[in-house]
């Protein structure tokens, strides 16, 4: 009889202990659960199309082989985890808003800084495609700069907000003295330039290699580098910024939002934040 007493207890005790831990079975489904849901960053992969996947129900917009926007979405990034780095080789203090490095070099001069990365790479992509002769962009003060009449040796005299051209150098179409002329760039324009030059575009139209500004001092840009729709019209969009001090250009995490990270929803005069920045009563803006 105590055996049988004893046997029941036994059960007993393991029903009760069975009850409590179901909680804790529940839990470790839902982490596991968590854990292997699908990432969107695809760490094997080299560039931002093959870094970043496509959100469930989601296709890649379409363009023109050759593009400014397929230039864009093929850009070449370094492996994955590599680190934010400023221009004197310094770390970044802050390195855990991005999901990838693009391949722009970084000058040791400091000049390259948010605004002037991509007018680098806009730049080089009309180097790479023979419009060299689009290459050109206005100083804050609103005297237009060209890199054709730069290579034909012309130089500005600048004189507090008045500036005029004289030919004072040689003709050179070299690569190298091509980046001498976007470091004068560097210095004369940014944001607030891009800002009052570039044409306005609303968030409806908005395609690959537009920009989020807000120019001034201190002022940020951004720059779409994927575009994505699903069946209802609904887009998403990936982004990728220099910074101040100058340093790797990179593609940001979405910290507002970890499921959709890295895209972003885009809206006019929405308060949109990225990795060190918050855009408010800015505008987006086109390349001509």
């Amino acid at each position: 009889m105590k055996k049988v007493l004893l046997i029941l207890l036994v059960l007993a005790s393991l029903a009760v202990l069975a009850f409590q831990f179901q909680p804790v079975k529940k839990a470790v489904t839902i982490v596991t659960s968590s854990i292997e849901t699908p990432s969107l960053v695809n760490k094997d992969s080299l560039t931002i199309a093959s870094r970043v996947n496509l959100p469930e129900g989601y296709k890649r917009v379409t363009y023109k082989k050759g593009s400014f926007q397929d230039y864009l979405r093929n850009y070449k990034l370094k492996p994955f985890g590599s680190k934010i780095i400023n221009y004197d080789d310094t770390h970044y203090f802050w390195q855990r808003g991005h999901i990838g490095i693009l391949e722009v070099p970084v000058p040791k001069n400091g000049l390259q800084q948010c605004a002037d990365a991509l007018i680098r790479i806009r730049s080089e992509y009309l180097w790479d495609n023979n419009r060299k002769d689009e290459i050109g962009f206005k100083f804050t003060s609103g005297h237009y700069c060209s890199w054709t009449k730069y290579a034909e040796g012309y130089r500005p005299k600048i004189n507090g907000n008045k500036v005029t051209f004289h030919k004072t150098a040689s003709a050179n179409t070299s690569k190298e003295n091509f980046y001498k002329y976007l470091n004068l760039i560097y210095m004369y324009s940014g944001t607030l330039s891009l800002y009052n030059e570039l044409e306005a575009v609303s968030a409806k139209d908005l395609k690959v290699g537009d920009m989020l500004i807000k120019g001034g001092s201190p002022g940020h840009i951004v720059m779409i580098a994927d575009k994505v729709i699903n069946d209802k019209g609904e887009k998403l969009f990936l982004l990728f910024q220099g910074n101040t001090p100058a340093q790797s250009v990179h593609l940001v995490k979405n910290l507002e939002d970890s499921t959709l990270s890295p895209w972003y929803q885009l809206e006019d005069d929405a308060v949109i934040s990225v990795s060190n920045y918050t855009f408010r009563n800015s505008k987006f803006v086109r390349f001509k």
